[in-house]
């Protein structure tokens, strides 16, 4: 009898013991806070810039620019676009302002084919976002086919790839009409450093009509571009078909692309 009374205690302990564990588990996992992603920025000559990202303001963006940043697509490039109080701008590999990533820089049985991604923002109906464009903020670079037609809204919303900026002044333009997915937490000195480096006019900016004074004579080389995530797997972004400009140029002059190989 004492014997069956002693493995029924012990069987109870044991229950007891398992509820507890579960309890904590469950109470841990609720009460754990789970970091952002730290992205650290080595530029040549310059040094170190850290930046918190928010994935849950712009989850698409901050899948994208983690995975291109640890698969290495930054390091080596440059900053192309300077402008004096306002932001820096880099992430392009032709280091041009024309250039994009592919879907190879985001896998590796990717195509080399070029992407973008939605834009994660107010107007682009992206309503949780609502971070404001203040000194230090990181966003996301896209194209304006607008210039060229009132109707090519969503095409220029939705046409970012790997091109980024940092603002060095806030600018309220910007907010709700681009996605700000980032903040600088150290080295602000070192962004405003790099705003301050000689620039001139684009080489052809007769030819391409662009006679911003943005172009740095000397540009900023960025290391090492990476993120740590703390554990979390962020995935890999939605991506889309890029907008083509050209084909729909010709089509609006009445033009058939196929005709001229296009």
């Amino acid at each position: 009898m004492k014997t069956k009374n002693i493995i029924w205690i012990i069987a109870l302990i044991l229950v007891i013991v398992l509820i507890a564990g579960l309890v904590y588990g469950y109470y841990k996992k609720a009460t754990m806070e789970v970091k952002n992603p730290i992205a650290t920025m080595e530029v040549e000559n310059f040094g170190t810039i850290k930046m918190e990202l928010y994935p849950e303001l712009a989850p698409e963006t901050v899948s994208n620019f983690v995975t291109l940043a640890n698969r290495g697509f930054y390091d080596g490039l440059t900053f192309h676009r300077i402008v004096k109080d306002f932001m820096i701008q880099g992430g392009d590999k032709q280091g041009t302002g024309q250039g994009s990533a592919t879907i190879a820089d985001l896998k590796d049985d990717g195509e080399d084919k070029a992407y973008t991604i939605k834009g994660e923002f107010i107007s682009n109906g992206v309503k949780e976002n609502k971070l404001k464009f203040e000194e230090g903020i990181l966003g996301m670079a896209r194209s304006d086919y607008t210039y060229y037609s009132p109707n090519l809204k969503e095409e220029s919303y939705n046409s970012g790839s790997s091109q980024f900026f940092i603002m060095t002044k806030a600018n309220s333009s910007l907010n709700g009409y681009y996605t700000a997915f980032g903040k600088v937490i150290e080295g602000l000195d070192i962004v405003h450093k790099i705003e301050q480096v000689e620039v001139k006019a684009p080489e052809n900016a007769e030819e391409s009509g662009n006679s911003e004074v943005s172009t740095p004579v000397n540009p900023p080389k960025i290391i090492s571009l990476s993120v740590e995530t703390f554990g979390v797997d962020y995935g890999l972004p939605e991506t889309l078909e890029p907008f083509d400009y050209m084909t729909w140029m010709y089509k609006q002059n009445g033009i058939d692309p196929s005709a001229l190989g296009q």
